[in-house]
């Protein structure tokens, strides 16, 4: 479970302290860290110490220990000397090694469960026993982050995030596939949706330091029970999906900021496809030319509002009532009506979601 660079790092900074070379080796002999040079050369005194009774021993200037775990041995540690100090120094690189492979041991078991838990693959009953078990609190307020990182630069994503993510040690990092992480995050009492939404921000930036230039990010809602915590995953993922549909502008979404985009996520093709024929009689938005889909975008940013639209477009009033006319007279719906623009608007979000779902069944 712990990688060879961990150990690597571990007695580099041991030799950096004691100034003795240290060594670890698996229980076949094979170095997985050194600072010895040709440190494969004692494979066989390792072997025969692993088959010895002995917890440590001198030979050829060497301090041999074993390190286990629960019992099973797991590492052999070479450290280089045969004197007092350094059999004490081989003692501490023994213990800091074990230390290890309990703490990832936990970390391991941690994302595991947490894992399950974001995919539903637990009992109620078993999340509540697990839980209690790993020492994880049941009862407080967390929510599903999802950062998908369009990875160009092909770098561990999951371990990109851990080494920048600077919050509690209460949160989770971990993944299920291989385009996001998942973020499990404790949010305390005085936390809402606007102070997460700066926290994301703050974080995104830092990720565009590293050169992931790309990276969305969403966020499901604050639950305040740990069986609910999938719920807020799925809820993050469909903010991701929706993001990509309506709000491609957006590196940033959360589930509850998605509106009307959220509804229309959930309706079946068939359906859509039906609407679009009633609204549009067999036409499609596509078919409108550039101008008219610029000034039906303006009008509904700006509220309807007639004057400031032909302002912003920079054309005359009635040039503007002209082309609202003219829409009109092909589609039967008057955007100066609300209940019409809402209509409006739908049919057009509904045309992009099933552009969207067809892009992706190709």
């Amino acid at each position: 479970m712990i990688s060879n660079q961990i150990l690597q790092n571990t007695i580099e900074g041991l030799k950096g302290i004691t100034r003795v070379d240290l060594c670890v080796m698996d229980t076949e002999g094979k170095v997985l860290a050194s600072t010895i040079t040709h440190a494969e050369e004692y494979e066989n005194a390792v072997m025969d110490f692993v088959d010895s009774p002995a917890d440590s021993q001198v030979l050829n200037g060497f301090q041999f220990f074993k390190v286990f775990d629960e019992h099973q041995l797991e590492f052999v540690i070479l450290a280089k000397g045969d004197s007092d100090d350094v059999y004490m120094i081989g003692k501490i690189a023994a213990f800091q090694t074990q230390n290890l492979l309990v703490a990832y041991k936990e970390r391991f078991d941690k994302d595991n469960f947490i894992k399950n838990l974001l995919l539903d693959n637990l009992l109620l009953v078993d999340i509540y026993n697990r839980s209690k078990k790993l020492r994880i609190e049941t009862d407080v307020r967390r929510i599903a982050i999802i950062i998908e990182l369009n990875n160009e630069k092909e770098m561990n994503g999951l371990e990109t995030v851990r080494s920048l993510y600077t919050g509690k040690t209460k949160d989770f990092i971990t993944a299920v596939d291989e385009k996001s992480v998942i973020l499990v995050r404790e949010v305390r009492d005085n936390e809402g949706y606007e102070e997460l939404m700066k926290s994301c921000k703050g974080f995104l930036d830092m990720l565009h330091g590293e050169g992931l230039s790309k990276c969305r990010i969403a966020l499901g809602t604050i639950v305040h029970e740990i069986k609910d915590v999938s719920r807020s995953y799925k809820e993050a993922k469909m903010a991701l999906d929706v993001g990509k549909i309506f709000y491609s502008e957006r590196s940033i979404v959360a589930y509850s900021n998605l509106g009307i985009g959220r509804l229309i996520y959930q309706l079946p093709i068939p359906l859509c496809k039906m609407f679009i024929k009633e609204i549009f009689d067999g036409k499609s938005p596509d078919d409108f030319d550039e101008e008219t889909l610029t000034t039906i975008n303006k009008f509904f940013e700006n509220s309807l509002n007639v004057s400031e639209t032909s302002r912003q477009l920079y054309i005359h009033r009635n040039t503007l009532v002209y082309r609202l006319d003219k829409l009109q007279k092909s589609t039967g719906l008057d955007l100066r009506i609300f209940e019409d623009a809402i209509t409006f608007k739908i049919a057009l979000m509904v045309v992009k979601y099933m552009k969207y779902m067809e892009t992706f069944e190709y």
